[in-house]
């Protein structure tokens, strides 16, 4: 119902209630209204209104802007006119309406427009002055528009129309226009929001209603059609809304938002403030009763005041929403309020805050005295004691100090002594935890690449000994010889030992003894120098021995768990060490260490549907390379960090690389150092190694059908 009919009817109401006893109340009134006139000077309209006998009080007067109307009261006065309603038509001036309620009336005059007025006291008379409108006003009402028609161009069209939910729960309605020019005007029409579109065409295709209730915003429907030359979109919501439109080039968006009823309020909405019609009062010496009884009569809101509310007070407001002249009236005179559906309770402050508190005293008290009931309540999803254990704390306020929670481990229930009120209290605690626990699936993925390299190079060389000897014969007949390196003993097979047994006569044996070192257990291969016949070989003999190795390798694991959303998890594979460990006795015992992979996770789902892991994941291994009498030492490779991973996201959480470079060279000091002969005085040793880890973490959320399938 609009606010014009919520007036005129609330007017007509007290009309007809006056209507009986008007004769009576105008006798028993110490003053009257005896009649009404009205004329017309220049471009002002004139009333007089003719009293009994000249006005003993103060009038108090306010004015409406739609419907533009102006209320004057005559303070003990009653209605001696015989009608309550008079038709004028004068100017702007349209009728005048009598109420009298009690000692008091109000004249109401009906206005085509809002125009200002005056009040002036001529002896029995009261002038009422109202001042013309403005010479250049037409006949037709000029009404604000959201956007004005620019331009010349008259083929303005609607190209499109989308419907949207936006972030925060409200609806967005995205219209694309052909150009930037079209007229809008946007009007709220009863219980819906009105949208033209002037001197605007709209296909055929986007002349329909759009049922967009599956949305869950206020907005139920989008209508469009065409009337004439331009387009209207009626848009219907639900409940309490607010709207607001912005146009950025072509495209035009209309939000409406869902407003939250807040008690405290008069006015729902988030805007501004004050949202309420505008009024203005123009009062002097009036009692506070009387402007709250203006308030309510203009609001059609019930309104009770306490007996402690009393004074009077002045006041001049001019086009001020009423909430906020109700708020001024309030802090004028330290009062305050209460609001209850469409009733207003209004009382000192002092007053409603003694009795707010005696209402929650007793409201205590009878929470003592109250019978306890006992109610059980089925876990299904947690365990009966966790949830038990949270409610018997000394710092949750669910239950009051009479209830209690036993427990049945067996059926997995609780048992709940309490108040009633308190019992709802933990109907919806538990309503609200036990529920199902969505599974994580963690999968791991550690690589450990390995590559080495290494060479080995050495060289003996002898001369000036007589340790020659025949130890073969090749296929056509010849003899070989080979040199011994030594005592001059001839050896059968292939066999260069150490210079060992030196002769007397140093210079008869000479030698080099710089053999390339053997590889992880394998031998170097050689290859000897002989001369053409054993005699030559005696004083002349070269060695040479080699050994390269190159070595590719990776190890692959791939740890993976599942668990619940916020619950730790483990799973490790590997072996115990033993070792031995003295006790406090003296005595040796044999303790275990673990060289495992081992991966602990803990998920926890976000609620934009991503997963925040803290992750501890290690692998080790047995080196028996660097085995020790006190035990094998044991290769630890150990990352601890927290991710934050998109479902079904790869992230690698860490990574460690090493190279090991090292070149090592024995030799003969100078003669190592020749250029090219020094190769026959010196042996190298060339090694490169790299190893590189890491670790990849994939987690994907596992939905209630995919976990059922398993």
């Amino acid at each position: 119902m609009s606010l014009y009919r919520r007036i005129s009817a609330a007017l007509l109401a007290i009309g007809l209630a006056c209507l009986a006893t008007l004769a009576q109340a105008a006798d028993e009134a110490s003053n009257s209204i005896e009649a009404l006139n009205v004329a017309r000077q220049g471009s002002a309209v004139i009333l007089k209104v003719t009293l009994r006998k000249p006005l003993s009080g103060t009038l108090g007067s306010f004015s409406v802007a739609n419907p533009a109307r102006v209320a004057i009261d005559f303070p003990d006065t009653g209605n001696g006119t015989g009608r309550s309603s008079q038709v004028f038509n004068e100017g702007d001036l349209r009728s005048a309406n009598i109420v009298q309620a009690g000692d008091r009336t109000r004249l109401v005059l009906n206005l085509a427009q809002t125009v200002a007025y005056e009040t002036r006291t001529e002896d029995r008379s009261v002038i009422i002055t109202l001042s013309g409108a403005p010479a250049a006003v037409t006949g037709t009402s000029q009404t604000a528009k959201f956007a004005e028609v620019s331009g010349s161009k008259s083929d303005h069209a609607i190209r499109d129309i989308n419907f949207r939910r936006g972030r925060d729960g409200e609806g967005r309605i995205v219209v694309d226009l052909s150009d930037a020019g079209a007229g809008i005007d946007i009007r709220q029409q009863g219980s819906t929001l009105v949208v033209d579109f002037l001197k605007t065409s709209v296909p055929d295709a986007l002349r329909k209603r759009l049922d967009v209730t599956d949305f869950a915003t206020p907005v139920l429907s989008v209508a469009t059609q065409a009337i004439g030359q331009n387009t209207r979109m009626v848009i219907t919501p639900k409940g309490l809304w607010e709207h607001n439109a912005y146009q950025t080039d072509t495209q035009l968006v209309v939000e409406v938002k869902p407003v939250t009823e807040d008690p405290k309020k008069l006015v729902q909405g988030t805007r501004q403030k004050y949202g309420g019609e505008k009024l203005s009062l123009n009062f002097q010496n009036i009692d506070v009763r009387a402007v709250l009884q203006v308030i309510a009569d203009f609001t059609n809101f019930n309104i009770i005041t306490s007996d402690s509310v009393n004074g009077s007070l002045t006041l001049r407001l001019k086009d001020v929403p009423w909430d906020q002249a109700l708020d001024i009236i309030l802090q004028a005179k330290s009062l305050d309020m209460r609001k209850n559906g469409n009733v207003i309770w209004i009382a000192p402050r002092d007053e409603l805050a003694t009795r707010e508190r005696l209402d929650f005293e007793a409201r205590q008290q009878i929470s003592e005295l109250e019978p306890l009931r006992t109610e059980s309540f089925q876990i299904n999803y947690h365990k009966a004691g966790a949830v038990a254990a949270f409610l018997r704390k000394q710092d949750q306020t669910i239950l009051s100090k009479r209830g209690s929670v036993v427990v049945d481990e067996r059926t997995n229930k609780l048992f709940v002594s309490d108040i009633a009120g308190r019992l709802d209290d933990v109907r919806a605690v538990v309503a609200e935890i036990d529920v199902p626990v969505r599974q994580v699936l963690i999968e791991a993925q550690i690589v450990e690449a390995g590559d080495n390299f290494t060479r080995n190079l050495g060289v003996r060389l002898g001369f000036g000994g007589n340790g020659g000897g025949i130890v073969g014969t090749t296929s056509d007949g010849r003899q070989v010889g080979r040199y011994t390196f030594g005592n001059g003993i001839a050896q059968t097979g292939y066999a260069a030992g150490l210079v060992e047994n030196k002769p007397d006569n140093l210079l008869s044996v000479l030698g080099v003894n710089l053999p390339a070192a053997s590889i992880s257990g394998s031998q170097p291969g050689q290859l000897s120098f002989v001369l053409w016949n054993s005699n030559a070989t005696r004083f002349l003999a070269l060695e040479i021995s080699a050994l390269e190795q190159d070595g590719r390798g990776k190890v692959i694991s791939r740890p993976r768990v599942m668990t619940a959303d916020q619950v730790e998890a483990l799973i490790e594979q590997g072996v115990e060490i033993p070792y031995q460990q003295a006790t406090s006795s003296g005595a040796t015992s044999v303790s275990f260490r673990k060289a495992n992979l081992a991966l602990r996770v803990k998920p926890q789902i976000t609620p934009d549907g991503k997963v925040m892991m803290s992750l501890d994941v290690n692998k080790d291994t047995p080196n028996t390379s660097l085995s020790t009498s006190s035990g094998i030492a044991i290769d630890t490779k150990h990352v601890k960090t927290e991710v934050l991973v998109e479902n079904g996201g790869t992230v690698v959480i860490g990574g460690i690389y090493t190279q090991n470079s090292r070149n090592l060279t024995n030799k003969i000091p100078f003669l190592g150092d020749i250029p090219v002969a020094g190769y026959l005085f010196r042996d190298n040793q060339r090694i490169d190694e790299k190893t590189e880890l890491l670790v990849f973490i994939t987690p994907r959320i596992v939905n209630e059908q995919a976990a059922q399938a398993r």
